[in-house]
């Protein structure tokens, strides 16, 4: 789990940048830096520079992530952060800050503010309690429902009409675009390291 190809360090590794993507590429695990856990209202992000959470903000109403979310490392997304990802049907809230690795199930289609912002769907690789998960199909209509209210509403009071969802989309699709998104940080964010 979390193998790093690095040097023991005296100093505290961005695991943004060190982990790779997959753990396990023939099976679709990516590993996943948890930033919210499921039921809370706080939005906490990892500082791509230096990769220590932060608070970015308290949610703006009473409505809590109804799944944990978090970043793949060495990836890029078009709004110009590490790709998402969101772990559904989890049995106990993970701890902000922690590294999993997650089976991506499928996707879904989001825009932000005018920005695409993707989003990966995933259950937690190693919990028998969701292996029979296998896409988003899997996991029923109402997951649908909640997910796109969730993604259209949770900005509502501060921003409201900023967030659209688009299509779900298939496991073999959301590995594309994590295959994508990593061909972007290696040509797009890579480069900005100092050595």
């Amino acid at each position: 789990m979390a193998n790093i190809d690095h040097k023991p360090s005296r100093y505290m590794l961005n695991l943004l940048h060190v982990l790779p993507v997959f753990s396990d590429e023939e099976k679709g695990v990516v590993n996943t830096i948890v930033e919210v856990s499921s039921g809370s209202i706080n939005k906490y992000e990892i500082i791509t520079e230096s990769g220590q959470l932060k608070l970015d903000r308290v949610g703006y109403s009473s409505l809590a992530y109804p799944f944990t979310y978090g970043a793949i490392p060495q990836t890029w997304d078009l709004d110009n952060d590490p790709l998402d990802i969101e772990i559904v049907n989890i049995t106990e809230p993970l701890v902000p800050g922690s590294v999993v690795e997650a089976r991506i199930i499928g996707g879904m289609k989001f825009i932000d503010g005018g920005e695409v912002d993707d989003k990966i769907i995933a259950v937690l690789a190693d919990d028998k309690r969701v292996e029979h998960i296998r896409s988003v199909e899997d996991l029923g209509e109402y997951f649908k429902k909640e997910t796109t209210y969730y993604w259209e509403n949770y900005k509502a009071m501060k921003k409201p009409g900023t967030g659209a969802v688009g299509e779900f989309v298939s496991a073999a699709d959301a590995i594309k675009i994590v295959k994508e998104s990593a061909e972007r940080y290696e040509k797009e964010y890579k480069p900005k390291f100092e050595d």
